[in-house]
């Protein structure tokens, strides 16, 4: 395969991934007793769309497919059958082949080719099992033998350029069922064709000449804009998405020229004439025979088509066809030339707008492009220091730059990291089908609800994210929600309700699974955590028997199934969630459900945080975690039984956190009401932090110190402050926890 080509795949793949996944989501939204028409077209135009890809690059295992899908949904979506159910799970079926296919053609493993045989055969019974034959007959088609003999030279044209395009018997019957002379649309098609090697240019006009019936009005050695006219019944959308793959959308241009009145009027128009086969090529590529061919196709047209042969054209329409050529920027004002544009094209048009408003990056440039923007920070962070250190009366304009740099580099910070924010809709948009699967393999009807899908997380984040939330879903549908007749004699809805929702919450985001089944059993919870040796008493409160789902190999299924029942779950969440700085807590109410929520930072890259002083050492505290600081008073400081230390703030006791004794650090302050406290809040818990002094608020960049040393507790990375020190970021969460399990157990 030329390297002229293979440019094109990657485009392919990502689109055909994207289309694939919203024919997913509105496959698992259409309401079988009453679909949408405009989900039954979206899901026919995706399956059309990657039919005309996948054969403009040979892919014929997903041409074939997509063939026989694009059939069945073509007739639903015409009211000639109607949906069931069955139709549904085919769909999805076929859906996944696609996917597996598509995996295959970029190297990695592809589909059964018995499961491929199997769903083609499985969605073409669907398409013939009406009941009625008279629905089955295929649209009337003018035959063969009906029509006027054409001159010898074009039956041997026809003939070579059959051989020359290696069509196959299937090829062929599509481009009988995608064109009638009668009711046909002539379309006039304008786009750059300078960037387009031949291979690509040959694919592009032999798939365009498939649709109907086409003449290249390209003038001679014009390798610049290629110019088409194509009359077809096929719509403007679908000439579009068939150009798209391959052509810049920017560029293209398509009009509708005229339509073909039904051969019985007294006024038919005579159809315009095809492109032969020696004429589909590249003009750019042998420019002195296209030269030829162009006039040829001016002045001794011959017609050939993949379904029939046509009269030849007349010659107002020659003449049109040559002024056209001639004069690419006039436009014509007549009734034909001036219809107006259907909405399909609109659509089109406005896809076409969205295309070009954007452009794909790849990861990578994007990550090397934030880590340059860190490095930037951190240089103007050193820049600020050493200008903290002259007479800003002497050089105020330096100081003047220098802050108008800072509020630069912070705008610039913001929109590079903005970029890599995507909403969490791509996660969530995972899961419809995950909960009709399983809950179609447990017998229980599960609607699920997301709310909260355009809150923005890191990119980083959201590829990650993905199987714990899954885990917590399934562990939602086989534990939580009960089965239609257990809910029915509880006076619940037969109908379980799984709820995904996701909010920003200070610096951090909050990912929340909820469902409203039985809720968690605490008794046996406690059994099952006996039995496994797991210290454990009644005195625990609720909370804490919740976190034991999360210890490794707990389950209280009673069956082992492929669903749950191995315990192999929820530990992984734990584990996966805990590695990106996050946390888990779990609310559950018996009878009424289980709400597990989990926090994460927005990103992993960079942070606001407070620097403070602890002896010669100084650290970060995120800024998400606090709420105050306050210098307090003697009489404030309690110590309970000796085990610790606590500080009344506003009637409430908080424990105190003294830096200096978990990192074992000679402090400048040796008394608590001598130094700065630092009130924390993480999540829901209060703690005191004490330090020697605060020094100020910074943007940092966060490195990872367990890539470049090793995991330390209460540290979750670390970053370089101005001066080139570095100074570590503190676990605000981790150390509140710790602090006050500590405290519980001292009392």
């Amino acid at each position: 395969m030329s390297t002229d080509l293979e440019q094109f795949y990657e485009i392919f793949f990502e689109e055909a991934g994207e289309l694939l996944a919203e024919m997913e989501t509105r496959l698992l939204r259409l309401n079988v007793q009453s679909p949408d028409p405009e989900d039954l077209n979206a899901i026919f135009r995706v399956a059309h769309s990657i039919k005309g890809g996948a054969g403009t690059f040979g892919f014929a295992d997903m041409t074939e497919l997509t063939h026989v899908l694009e059939s069945l949904l073509d007739r639903l979506r015409k009211d000639e059958l109607e949906l069931r159910s069955e139709m549904v799970d085919a769909f999805l079926h076929a859906r996944d082949i696609l996917v597996r296919q598509l995996e295959g053609h970029k190297g990695n493993d592809s589909a059964d080719p018995a499961e491929v045989e199997t769903i083609i055969r499985t969605l073409k019974e669907l398409e013939n099992d009406t009941g009625d034959s008279a629905a089955m007959v295929e649209p009337a088609s003018v035959p063969m033998t009906s029509m006027e003999s054409p001159p010898e030279e074009e039956q041997i044209v026809a003939s070579e350029a059959g051989e020359l395009a290696d069509e196959t018997e299937q090829t062929r019957e599509m481009a009988e069922n995608a064109f009638d002379p009668e009711g046909a649309t002539t379309y006039l098609i304008e786009f750059g064709c300078d960037n387009l090697a031949k291979p690509v240019m040959d694919k592009l006009l032999a798939d365009l000449a498939q649709q109907g019936k086409l003449v290249n009005l390209t003038g001679p050695g014009n390798g610049q804009i290629c110019k088409l006219q194509l009359a077809t019944r096929v719509s403007e959308e679908d000439v579009w998405e068939s150009l798209a793959f391959l052509v810049d959308p920017t560029r293209l241009i398509i009009k509708v020229a005229g339509k073909t009145a039904d051969t019985s009027s007294a006024d038919a128009i005579t159809p315009e004439p095809s492109v032969r086969q020696d004429q589909v090529q590249s003009p750019a590529a042998d420019p002195v025979p296209a030269k030829v061919e162009a006039q040829q196709a001016v002045a001794e047209p011959v017609v050939t088509s993949a379904a029939a042969t046509a009269p030849p054209v007349t010659s107002e329409l020659a003449t049109a066809a040559s002024q056209e050529t001639k004069q690419p920027a006039k436009t014509t004002t007549s009734a034909t030339t001036s219809a107006p544009r259907t909405k399909a094209s609109a659509e089109s048009s406005a896809a076409a707008s969205g295309e070009s408003s954007s452009i794909r990056v790849s990861v990578e440039k994007v990550d090397q492009m934030i880590n340059l923007v860190g490095e930037l920070v951190i240089t103007q962070a050193m820049l600020a220091q050493t200008a903290s250190q002259i007479d800003p009366v002497i050089y105020e304009k330096l100081l003047n730059g220098l802050n108008q740099l800072e509020r630069n580099t912070r705008d610039l910070q913001e929109a590079v990291m903005s970029i890599r924010m995507m909403p969490i809709s791509f996660v969530f948009s995972r899961f419809p089908r995950v909960v009709r699967d399983v809950a179609s393999k447990l017998g229980k009807q599960v609607d699920l609800k997301t709310v909260g899908e355009g809150t923005e997380l890191d990119k980083g984040l959201i590829e990650k994210i993905t199987d714990p939330l899954t885990h917590l879903i399934r562990n939602s549908l086989d534990h939580g929600i009960e089965t239609p007749e257990k809910r029915k004699a509880l006076g619940k809805p037969e109908r379980g309700t799984i709820t995904l929702r996701a909010s920003h919450q200070g610096g951090s985001i909050i990912i929340e699974v909820a469902d409203d089944g039985g809720g968690l059993n605490r008794e046996k919870i406690l059994e099952k955590a006996r039995s496994r040796g797991l210290p454990v008493s009644e005195n625990m409160t609720d909370q804490e028997v919740w976190m034991l789902i999360f210890e490794a190999g707990f389950s209280t299924a009673d069956v082992v199934t492929d669903v749950s029942g191995r315990g192999v779950g929820m530990d992984v969440v734990k584990r996966n969630i805990e590695g990106l700085d996050g946390r888990v807590e779990i609310d559950s109410v018996t009878g009424q459900g289980t709400r597990i929520s989990i926090r994460l930072p927005l990103t992993l890259a960079i942070l606001d945080g407070l620097s403070v002083a602890v002896g010669d050492q100084m650290f970060i505290i995120p800024l998400g975690y606090i709420t105050e600081s306050l210098k307090p008073a003697a009489g404030d400081i309690r110590t309970i039984r000796g085990q610790g230390r606590v500080v009344q703030v506003r009637g409430e006791y908080l424990p105190v956190i003294a830096l200096h004794e978990i990192f074992n650090i000679e402090p400048v302050v040796q008394q608590i009401h001598e130094g700065i406290l630092v009130i924390l809040d993480a999540e829901g818990s209060k703690a005191a932090m004490f330090v020697d002094t605060l020094v100020g608020q910074h943007q940092v960049v966060i490195k990872s110190l367990e890539s470049n040393y090793r995991r330390v507790q209460g540290v979750s990375g670390a970053t370089i402050m101005g001066d080139g020190s570095v100074a570590l970021i503190l676990d605000a969460a981790g150390l509140v926890n710790v602090t006050k399990q500590r405290m519980i157990n001292a009392a």
